[in-house]
């Protein structure tokens, strides 16, 4: 079981930044891939970006890369989601994800099994 929490989500100008936190608890943190998602009002949740258990591998969807960081701190049992030069069209709940399976970075929400609540985050124009 991996239990996780996500912080850090807001309203922010386009341009500006955010940093959105996921806090996990449960199974050792270093043990899992760890994977961001979002959906916007009316669609499907989509991938973003996810980590692999050491950091070394990372890889996102095509929209955000360039302005999307994922990170981890298997110490603090956190992975981040820096997001600068924020666009309007950005805007969407965004859940954290854990995959379980030692394998490269998975794109499909069918692939990981733990999620959190969500995080907010509302970019205005």
């Amino acid at each position: 079981q991996v239990q996780l929490v996500e912080s850090g989500g807001g309203l922010v100008q386009a341009g500006g930044s955010l940093r959105l936190s996921c806090a996990a608890s449960g199974r050792t943190f270093s043990t899992v891939t760890m994977g961001w998602f979002r959906q916007a009002p009316g669609k499907e949740r989509e991938f973003v970006a996810a980590i692999t258990r050491s950091g070394r591998n990372t890889r996102y969807v095509d929209s955000v890369k360039g302005r999307f960081t994922i990170s981890r701190d298997n110490a603090k049992n956190t992975v981040y989601l820096q997001m600068n030069s924020l666009k309007p069209e950005d805007t969407a709940v965004y859940y954290c994800a854990a995959d379980t399976r030692v394998r490269p970075p998975r794109t499909g929400r069918e692939d990981y099994d733990y999620w959190g609540q969500g995080t907010q985050v509302t970019v205005s124009s």
